[in-house]
């Protein structure tokens, strides 16, 4: 029997994927749980519909991601921070301080999650950060360091 899962099913397949089971596990687990629903020939229509706008939007999400790495990888971002004896920072420079001001130079934001930093930027100077923009597509950006005055 073909049914159009509604969630991810262990060792049954993902969300979305029509997959054959027997009529026990559709009636007895799969359809009193939400987990699934019969594959009418309508149904299946519009899940074929739904996955088509799905690929198109990622396919546009994928183009627009080249766009803004594009940018940050040209991007240069200033960052001023407050210095002690040594020019040692007073604190650190976080992920969260790297995509405000990524927000504030380009206009692009950037989730705090997607700044890949090993650990907090703690020395004044040039730094390379890896930004996670869409996917598998990354952007470096050049951060600068310099003393608040």
């Amino acid at each position: 029997m073909q049914v159009i899962l509604k969630q991810d099913v262990d060792k049954i397949g993902q969300r979305g994927e029509i997959v054959d089971v027997s009529r026990g596990y559709v009636r007895n687990f799969l359809v009193p749980r939400g987990l699934a629903e019969m594959a009418t020939p309508s149904r299946l229509e519009e899940v074929r519909r739904e996955m088509e706008e799905a690929e198109e939007r990622d396919r546009r999400m994928a183009e627009r991601a080249g766009e803004v790495a594009a940018t940050l990888n040209k991007s240069v971002i200033t960052i001023e921070a407050r210095t002690g004896e040594d020019e040692r920072l007073f604190g650190s420079v976080t992920a969260a301080n790297i995509a405000s001001a990524i927000e504030k130079a380009r206009g692009v934001r950037v989730d705090r999650r997607r700044v890949r930093l090993d650990e907090p930027i703690k020395s004044l100077g040039t730094h390379q950060v890896p930004i996670q923009v869409h996917g598998d597509v990354e952007a470096n950006v050049k951060v600068i360091v310099v003393p608040k005055l």
